[in-house]
């Protein structure tokens, strides 16, 4: 069963062709990797499948559990693509709970423990202009987990993370693969697709062309 379909789509962005009749479905409960150099449409393709840009032609397809009426953004989607706009003079904390707010679906609760699971203090004083990017980074990873998001759609979710993070962040994504979450990722690091991808399409020539992965 497919959650995402990509189907003969193409697109330019600021006059760059980059996709053209480019096709590709992600199933639910695997990890799919998205790989191409800078430049290739890879931030691109996932904000076409969150709504946020409208394909040239062709059709992105949601599978119907997370389409909501008159909205783009498919509910139940947790998402890294550009970092979140923080308030600089909050702490990451009250920044997420502002934002669980919106939906108003989850508590403290739910935040504190999103936040100690990509390994930030929840109770920490320090305010967001003071994060190091690394932090900055797990901040946006907690915002897209702490609302038990089912698809995660996660743009380099390994960006400035120290080696120990990198590890937990992977363990972590693997736990989610076991309860049925579905993850599409972008990573310049081969061996962060390698470990964790059981499907990868490779952008070429403006198409995503499925690549075998290796058998362990």
């Amino acid at each position: 069963m497919s959650i995402v379909e990509v189907k003969n789509i193409s697109k330019s962005f600021k006059g760059v062709p980059l996709f053209e009749n480019a096709n590709a479905a992600f199933a639910k409960g695997k990890i799919h990797g998205i790989v191409g150099p800078n430049g290739s449409g890879k931030s691109v393709l996932f904000k076409l499948i969150c709504g946020f840009l409208k394909p040239d032609s062709g059709t992105i397809v949601i599978d119907s559990e997370y389409r909501t009426e008159n909205v783009d953004f498919p509910k139940g989607f947790g998402i890294v693509i550009d970092r979140p706009g923080y308030l600089a003079n909050k702490t990451g904390f009250e920044n997420l709970k502002r934002l669980a707010a919106i939906q108003n679906l989850i508590g403290e609760t739910e935040i504190k423990e999103a936040m100690e699971t990509v390994g930030l203090k929840a109770d920490a004083s320090q305010k967001v202009k003071n994060y190091s990017l690394g932090m900055k980074q797990k901040l946006a990873l907690a915002q897209a987990i702490m609302e038990k998001q089912e698809v995660l759609i996660l743009d380099e979710p390994f960006n400035a993370l120290d080696s120990e993070s990198v590890q937990n962040i992977r363990q972590l994504l693997l736990k989610f693969k076991e309860n049925g979450k579905t993850i599409i990722m972008t990573s310049h690091n081969s061996e962060d697709i390698d470990l964790l991808c059981d499907q990868v399409y490779q952008i070429n020539n403006q198409k995503l062309e499925s690549k075998l992965i290796p058998s362990t």
